[in-house]
């Protein structure tokens, strides 16, 4: 062999990180050292030996492990609640769904109901971390009990009233006087609830239209006070009312049903307001959930739902 071949494998055997070299020398001696012998060593002992030897040489040719502590790891599980309008069902329901797909690992559980009936919900010390509301009286109550995020809530959509008719429009409706005749049955939201509060104001509104009795006759045909917007969806849709009067975007989800529109100068506009919570278990995840529906991307899913912008 060449000398400097030889040279090359001596710095190899030097520089190896392992010392089998040693262990190999001690299981097999030179001959000045004496030959092994069953009087100086059993079999059972150069068998561990050479077992030994063996594994050390294994362990020096495997590769190392990677390092896991650099690699990305799947993020912990988070759960987002959001307390929200029932109005606001299928629009939210579209915006959890592009809030979770933008965000690995959190899900967005949502509670719908009237925002009065949600509202009470606090009080008795229900949790969660962001609240949408379909009015400001009730994000003003839950605020005034220290509940919201100071100076947190903010505007992020508004809303119209319609009146909603079965497809068979079994009471004949033809304009907005019909309401007041006597006999039709007509569901409304209870007036403790926003679009109830809502509906009676436009009623106020339409006695200009109307004489200064219209409003108090249609009142007088009101079969049932509902506690949100999808209860009187569902009662007319069953036909157990001729007609009710609900928010714009939940007569766009519901295609079964015919719509008679308020005129502007006597419709009234409803403002959505939204805030973090203070007592959210996730604080920073609720700002940004906020911050997302507030968003131009937030906003686009809201307008294909039949909400409106916010404007001064």
């Amino acid at each position: 062999m060449p000398h400097s071949a030889r040279r090359s494998g001596r710095a190899f055997h030097e520089s190896a990180p392992c010392h089998a070299e040693a262990h190999w020398a001690e299981a097999f001696p030179r001959p000045e050292q004496g030959i092994l012998t069953a009087s100086t060593r059993s079999l059972p002992s150069l068998l561990s030996l050479l077992f030994s030897l063996l594994s050390l040489l294994a362990a020096c040719a495997a590769p190392s492990a990677p390092q896991s502590a650099g690699l990305p790891t799947a993020a912990t599980p988070r759960t987002l609640t959001v307390f929200a309008a029932s109005s606001l069902l299928d629009a939210f329901t579209d915006l959890g769904k592009a809030y979770e797909a933008a965000h690995p690992g959190v899900t967005v559980a949502f509670n719908f109901d009237g925002s009065a009936s949600l509202r009470a919900q606090f009080e008795q010390g229900a949790v969660a971390d962001v609240f949408a509301s379909a009015n400001q009286k009730e994000m003003d109550t839950v605020a005034a009990a220290g509940l919201v995020v100071s100076g947190a809530a903010k505007p992020f959509a508004t809303n119209v009233l319609v009146v909603i008719l079965p497809a068979d429009n079994p009471g004949n409706l033809q304009t907005l006087a019909d309401l007041a005749r006597p006999g039709l049955r007509l569901t409304l939201a209870a007036e403790v609830v926003p679009v109830g509060s809502y509906s009676r104001q436009a009623l106020e509104r339409l006695n200009a239209q109307y004489g200064a009795s219209f409003r108090e006759g249609v009142l007088a045909n009101v079969v049932s006070d509902e506690s949100n917007v999808k209860q009187i969806v569902a009662k007319v849709n069953l036909g157990e009312a001729d007609a009710g009067i609900v928010y714009a975007t939940d007569a766009r989800a519901a295609l079964t049903l015919i719509t008679l529109a308020i005129p502007a100068e006597y419709n009234v506009t409803a403002r959505y307001p939204m805030a973090a919570l203070s007592a959210a278990p996730n604080p920073t995840l609720a700002a940004d959930f906020v911050a997302f529906v507030l968003s131009p991307a937030g906003q686009t899913i809201l307008q294909k739902w039949g909400f409106l912008p916010v404007t001064p």
